[in-house]
């Protein structure tokens, strides 16, 4: 018997291949999206994704959307709260679902305070993509036909001309060795926009790239 589960979504590719690979198991049923939003830029933190673009991903993948609404700045305890509100939403539109599953791939801290985070509220976490070699990941993703680019890039681990780029091999083989090629140490962000998931592409519009807290290049993706 399938399970149902809930998928943390950031609008990048790492959570794409984690619903295909949920898709792929005939355990597991994955039932919607959850979506972490800070108020003040109506976008995806840190992602820096339009809601706008969030939701036509949504519409697109056929699963609807469960959006965590969050004040920036943020304590960690608010965050932890509206997170908490957000799984109760979840499981009251979905009875017995407790189970959620991420994208992440070897951050053993991060996997360990999801883990710890949804045992407060008796969930499960799932981790499709757990210990997969990152460098095979990255290029079967663009192999597979997953079209992603980079909307936020950490200076100080990566130069800021790669914001905004198609994440595609040509990016992958100018990525310095030191950088993670899917971006796990949060050396960059991504968004998907098309692929076999895709009931269609996004048609996106390329704006502005602006430097946040003389730190993170943002590049701007609208719907057009």
């Amino acid at each position: 018997m399938q399970k149902q589960v809930l998928l943390a979504w950031s609008g990048g590719k790492d959570c794409l291949m984690a619903l295909e690979r949920l898709r792929a198991d005939p355990h597991w049923n994955p039932v919607a999206l959850l979506t972490t939003i800070t108020r003040e830029f109506d976008r995806v933190s840190m992602h820096g994704i339009r809601r706008d673009v969030l939701q036509a991903q949504a519409k697109s993948l056929g699963l609807p959307l469960i959006e965590c609404i969050i004040d920036w700045p943020s304590s960690n305890e608010a965050y932890e709260a509206a997170m908490a509100r957000a799984l109760r939403d979840a499981s009251g539109c979905w009875p017995g679902l407790h189970h959620c599953a991420f994208g992440d791939l070897f951050l053993a801290d991060v996997r360990a305070y999801r883990e710890a985070q949804l045992t407060r509220e008796g969930w499960t976490g799932v981790f499709p993509l757990w210990g997969s070699d990152t460098g095979a990941l990255s290029r079967d993703f663009i192999a597979r036909g997953h079209r992603a680019v980079l909307t936020c890039v950490d200076t100080i681990q990566l130069d800021a001309r790669f914001s905004g780029r198609e994440y595609d091999p040509a990016l992958l083989d100018e990525l310095p060795a030191c950088v993670d090629p899917c971006g796990e140490r949060g050396e960059f962000h991504t968004l998907t926009y098309a692929g076999p998931l895709f009931a269609e592409p996004l048609p996106l519009r390329r704006g502005e790239s602006v430097l946040r807290d003389a730190r993170f290049q943002y590049t701007d993706f609208a719907l057009g």
